[in-house]
């Protein structure tokens, strides 16, 4: 496969980009080569600037889930930009889109836009603390929360120890404010709340983890978490930036009948424009600025591109067929690629829960926990992926990163993704 021009735009963007990406997963460094340059995207498929074509499984990292270039989304981006693309005032836009998310997630009341995932779960630690008055903050291993400082927090060198920075320019200071437990580690979870409930501000969790790869919790933990936190006061905080539309028409917590008190959304809310939210109880939200003592601001806050573009993107998941369509070839990909891997005598195992999914090398049956999807082979999954870039399959350069699939992945793509895959499986075998 030529990728001539990919390579030139890589090489020119490393002279005034600081490791040529402006994301770091980006730069393809966990599985080696260079980053592939797109330069269009339609429904299921995006094309490189040397014009090759591949079946996409990232979707820009989930939003487009109605798949690449949508129409309708398009069109009301095309409309709105006729209009103006920033105004820095109140618009209508706002309110509909708010409007939108308030009538499918039975647990938020209320909504403030501001323009991106880390903003939004930088705000939610903020509310928290300063609606309980306290300042300890609970995280889980291999869950990703944005870049703020509070959030980039590793666990301590022993269970329930104050965090440490998990990177420079993080203060101690700050890091010892989060406290990080293990995912799905249900009795962690009720020690430390037993020792220092009474001094935990908020907890925050992706409800199905999608920053480690695919991992869904298991029965109970999010069941404890909610009742822990409701016994000591603290906020519980569901961080759907991936999961929000994208498991279920109410999001993760309504596919698990579990409502939390804050939610932090993204991604899909602006049909892949930059966007985020945070949304909750109304006696919570109240006490965000101007209305409250907890300032929060952004001048791109609600920008109206995005909110036409969020509209559209969920006024295109009301058939009620699109989430039992999605989670159909949801199925089918991960059932497939078992197969080829059994075939094959690789060692493979996939969660999915409806649009999401995770691949892993490895011999255990099932994969839980953040120190399982370390242990898996990193060797054989840069193998898998250079071996379907060659193929024409993109998925996400990490084996830390789930999958997507989009309601443009019809069951003739997922057919012809599993017919890619099958050299790649025989080369892994050799």
């Amino acid at each position: 496969m030529n990728t001539d021009h990919s390579s030139k735009a890589f090489n020119e963007a490393r002279a005034i980009i600081p490791g040529g990406v402006n994301s770091p997963v980006r730069a393809f460094k966990a599985v080696g080569g260079n980053p592939v340059y797109f330069s269009s995207g339609e429904g299921p498929w995006l094309v490189d600037l040397d014009g090759n074509r591949f079946i996409d499984y990232v979707g820009s990292w989930g939003p487009m889930v109605l798949g690449h270039n949508h129409p309708r989304v398009r069109d009301a981006i095309s409309a709105q930009l006729a209009k103006g693309v920033s105004f820095g005032t109140p618009h209508e836009l706002e309110t509909e889109l708010a409007r939108l998310i308030t009538a499918r997630i039975p647990s938020v009341d209320m909504v403030r836009m501001v323009s991106s995932g880390t903003e939004a779960a930088m705000t939610a630690i903020r509310l928290a603390r300063g609606f309980t008055n306290r300042e300890l903050i609970v995280k889980f291993e291999g869950c990703y929360h944005g870049h703020a400082d509070a959030l980039l927090v590793k666990a301590g060198s022993g269970a329930l120890t104050l965090g440490v920075p998990s990177s420079p320019g993080v203060p101690k200071a700050v890091a010892e404010q989060t406290l990080t437990l293990e995912f799905n580690n249900t009795s962690q979870l009720q020690q430390l709340f037993g020792r220092m409930g009474d001094s935990i501000a908020a907890v925050i969790v992706e409800p199905i983890a999608g920053n480690m790869n695919c991992v869904p919790p298991e029965p109970g933990f999010l069941e404890a978490m909610r009742e822990l936190t409701s016994q000591s006061g603290s906020i519980l905080i569901f961080d759907e930036v991936m999961t929000g539309f994208r498991v279920h028409p109410g999001s993760a917590q309504s596919l698990f009948a579990i409502e939390p008190d804050l939610t932090v959304l993204g991604k899909i809310i602006g049909g892949g424009l930059p966007v985020g939210a945070i949304g909750g109880r109304q006696d919570i939200m109240e006490h965000l600025a101007p209305t409250g003592p907890v300032y929060q601001a952004g001048t791109l806050s609600g920008n109206p591109l995005a909110m036409a573009s969020g509209i559209a993107t969920l006024e295109g998941l009301e058939d009620e067929n699109f989430y039992v369509e999605l989670e159909r070839q949801t199925k089918n990909l991960c059932s497939g690629i078992g197969e080829l891997a059994r075939t094959n005598d690789i060692p493979l195992t996939t969660n999915c829960v409806c649009g999401m999914f995770g691949l892993f090398f490895t011999e255990l049956p099932q994969i839980s926990r953040f120190a399982q999807v370390q242990a898996c082979d990193q060797g054989r999954f840069q193998q898998f992926f250079h071996g379907l870039l060659n193929q024409g399959v993109y998925i996400a350069p990490s084996a830390f990163e789930a999958g997507f699939v989009s309601g443009a992945h019809t069951a003739s793509i997922v057919d012809q993704t599993l017919e890619a895959m099958e050299p790649v499986f025989r080369a892994l075998r050799g």
